[in-house]
């Protein structure tokens, strides 16, 4: 076959293609230009999930009616000059209205704010329609109806209209919480209407809209984040570590004001996340990467949802760092569905979603616990003791509680129950601290505390188990790693770049206890590895870092297995489950948990205390 020039309409339609991939796509490039236009109010209206109709009116600039036949033209734009590096609109490519015509019967009704009257054009098909006179208001009406006619076979690829509806309504959240200060309403036949008020461009106002979108509960579980290293300002909000969700849905990313879902912003989040989640469950994220459009490509794809950095070391490092110093100095916290789930349980009938024993389907915390890779525990192999270990050979011996705290432990458990209950009256200065005063043990497992306004259930277990953890951590990265020496170098065959990202690595290699050297072109020896990881698979470690430097320029593979085996250590050597304490021995453990970083949940993600206040409590009983 020769080859031969393709139609326009053909090449409009490859475009599209890749542009508008389903409806919520369609809506994504309408809206962001008529926010590029300057709009303080954008209405959507869908039918049939966005497949039979889409309108978004605006009332932005306008198009002058002599711009209209350019709009439709491919690779026409007002926003960008003559440098592709200096992107700072939401589009800029020129395609996504032809795209859609050439799939659709588009109409484009437009109306500026010096225009005696509007204008509209059409395009049905990649057929263009002549210009011709409307009545509308100032700004910009686009109607997209018989999505993907011209292409029936793309049909074959939506899913129901529900599952379209709800992409749409993803698609205008998510970029309503970029834009507080402008209104959006999004409406239709096929769904219930989605109004979201205007508010501001402070702070405050950009919480109130992503209460808007994500929910009232949000902010009175998130913490706020703002953070600025060599030119990149990093700001927004992340959930405490015991307020989270199933998937990542409501993980909200944005570079320069544009949504992305770019899978190195998801790693850092899953990274600063790590010790303090479980592997199933997923942090509530709002983020907002600000930094010199030079510095990143927004060019990558016409879809413009992934973004490639000049440095991505430096921004994975700033998400990670931020985020984890926000949970540090935010302290120990407890998440209000925590206590709306207990009220849920006390209620006679009530549901009790997550806190049911076997007899709902729900695991008990004894087979979480044993699930979680503890079940091979031998007390005769235990002191039951908080935590009395070292690292053989590593010259170092770290406690997991302070002294005099240590002392209370050392003490032994109670003789009798009624000793227990003897409570000093210097407890009463303690009402005032976050976990209050402990007052009672509870099946031998849960200590209740009080405050001035609230109570308190801590899992003395799961608590002390994230007390030692931390510390072990803190033992761990503040020296070098204990190493072993192997008896044979170990030489591993690796592509030459990989090789060479390694040797760069080194020395910070070498602090967690592994010591490679190149050796030849393409390959590494290795010397030496961390005494903590015993017999393990050196080559396949090397590797799994050479591929980790390759994507993200960290070693963060070795950290992370590290941190696993202290965990572990952590789990075996804290308070175990059934054993009696002493009030003094209850509060010791309270007061480690404020001063401790991270600790509202375990190492395993699970919650080590719950707060219930006392205004909920006096509801219970109809007090109130």
């Amino acid at each position: 076959m020769p080859i031969r020039q393709l139609s326009e309409t053909m090449i409009n339609q490859i475009a599209a293609g890749e542009v508008i991939e389903r409806p919520a796509s369609v809506v994504k490039e309408l809206v962001e230009n008529a926010l590029d236009a300057g709009a303080s109010k954008v209405e959507v209206v869908t039918a049939g999930g966005g497949l039979n109709l889409i309108r978004v009116t605006d009332d932005g600039s306008g198009i002058p009616e002599h711009e209209l036949s350019l709009a439709i033209a491919r690779h026409c734009t007002s926003k960008l000059a003559e440098d592709i590096h200096d992107i700072r609109s939401l589009g800029f490519r020129g395609e996504a209205l032809p795209s859609i015509g050439s799939v659709s019967r588009l109409s484009i009704r437009s109306r500026t704010a010096l225009g005696d009257s509007a204008a509209e054009i059409g395009i049905e098909g990649g057929r263009i329609l002549p210009v011709r006179p409307a009545a509308a208001n100032r700004g910009t009406t686009v109607e997209v109806r018989d999505l993907f006619f011209a292409t029936p076979a793309r049909l074959k690829f939506m899913k129901g209209e529900r599952a379209e509806s709800s992409a749409i309504s993803d698609v205008v959240k998510r970029i309503a919480i970029a834009f507080p200060a402008v209104r959006f309403t999004l409406a239709g036949s096929d769904r219930s209407t989605l109004e979201l008020p205007a508010t501001d461009e402070s702070a405050e106002g950009s919480l109130r809209r992503v209460a808007q979108v994500m929910g009232a509960e949000f902010p009175d579980n998130s913490i706020a984040i703002d953070a600025m290293r060599e030119g990149v300002h990093l700001t927004g909000h992340v959930s405490i570590p015991s307020f989270t969700r199933a998937n990542a849905l409501q993980q909200y990313a944005y570079v320069n004001g544009r949504p992305v879902r770019d899978k190195l912003i998801a790693g850092a989040i899953r990274g600063a996340f790590a010790d303090v989640l479980p592997r199933d469950r997923h942090a509530v994220t709002v983020l907002f990467l600000t930094l010199d459009p030079g510095t990143v490509d927004v060019n990558v794809h016409p879809a413009k949802a992934d973004v490639r950095f000049r440095d991505p070391g430096l921004v994975r490092g700033l998400i990670v760092g931020a985020i984890r110093q926000a949970l540090a100095d935010a302290g120990i916290r407890s998440a209000t569905t925590g206590a709306a789930g207990m009220m849920a349980a006390f209620r006679p009938s009530a549901a009790s979603y997550g806190h049911g024993g076997p007899a709902n389907g729900h695991r008990s915390y004894e087979a979480s616990y044993h699930a979680s890779g503890s079940a091979g525990f031998d007390p005769a192999r235990s002191s039951q003791r908080p935590l009395d270990m070292g690292f053989e050979g590593g010259g170092f011996e770290h406690r997991g509680l302070r002294e005099p705290d240590q002392a209370a432990f050392d003490a032994g458990p109670l003789a009798s129950a009624d000793a227990r209950a003897g409570q000093s009256e210097a407890a009463e200065t303690l009402l005032g601290a976050v976990l209050g005063a402990a007052r009672a043990q509870v099946h031998e497992n849960y200590i209740v505390a009080q405050t001035r306004d609230s109570l308190v259930i801590v899992d003395q277990h799961a608590a002390h188990e994230r007390l030692v953890y931390e510390a072990l951590k803190n033992a761990l990265h503040s020296r070098p790693v204990p190493s072993q020496m192997l008896l044979l170098p170990e030489i591993i065959d690796l592509p030459e770049e990989d090789a060479e990202r390694l040797a760069m690595h080194s020395e910070t290699l070498a602090r967690f206890g592994l010591g490679i050297e190149r050796f030849g072109p393409g390959a590494v020896a290795v010397r030496e590895t961390p005494s903590m990881l015993g017999e393990t698979n050196v080559g396949q470690l090397v590797r799994d870092l050479a591929d980790e430097i390759a994507d993200n320029d960290t070693v963060e593979t070795l950290k992370e297995r590290l941190d696993k085996i202290a965990a572990t250590m952590a789990c075996h050597g804290s308070v175990r489950s059934g054993r009696l304490l002493k009030p003094e021995e209850m509060n010791a453990l309270l007061r480690q948990m404020e001063a401790t970083p991270g600790s509202g949940t375990c190492n395993h993600g699970r919650p080590t205390y719950i707060e219930l206040k006392l205004a909920d409590i006096e509801r219970l009983f109809g007090r109130r």
